[in-house]
């Protein structure tokens, strides 16, 4: 059977990503403009989203759908050496834009803290996944767990 549509694997994957980035249901709730009490039976794997809200959580978190719908808990884990070197890598990304401000405009207006920040965890997310799939690509057969 399919693992797509399955409640408690959307619930465990909100909550990686909530945890993953700091959130708290009330912050995911007023950004997202969805009651509380539908999102706490997503979280804990009561009810299941609609696509339209499966949509809006992933690009919420800046990820794909299916890193909400699919079971990728035997995906590759980062170690904490690399969450120390994404770390690293976003602050010198984030140096270098507040180096050159005209980066850091939209039409013209410099950015809003607000935007400034959805910039970041964009970066962030970025960076990740670029650690997840350089860690994917390269790392033998015989050192990957199952």
């Amino acid at each position: 059977m399919s693992d797509l549509g399955n409640k408690e694997i959307m619930a465990k994957n909100i909550n990686y990503y909530m945890e993953l980035h700091g959130k708290s249901r009330n912050e995911i709730c007023e950004a997202l403009g969805v009651k509380y009490t539908t999102f706490s039976d997503w979280v804990r794997g009561n009810a299941y989203p609609r696509i339209d809200k499966i949509e809006m959580l992933a690009n919420y978190f800046g990820i794909e759908k299916s890193d909400l719908v699919e079971d990728k808990s035997k995906k590759i884990q980062l170690t904490e050496k690399d969450e120390k070197d994404i770390a690293k890598r976003l602050e010198a990304a984030l140096e270098d834009l507040e180096n050159q401000q005209e980066a850091l405009m939209f039409s013209g207006e410099p950015l809003d803290d607000h935007t400034r920040e959805l910039l970041k965890a964009s970066l962030e997310n970025s960076i990740r996944i670029a650690k997840i799939n350089a860690k994917e690509k390269y790392t033998p057969k015989k050192y990957k767990k199952d």
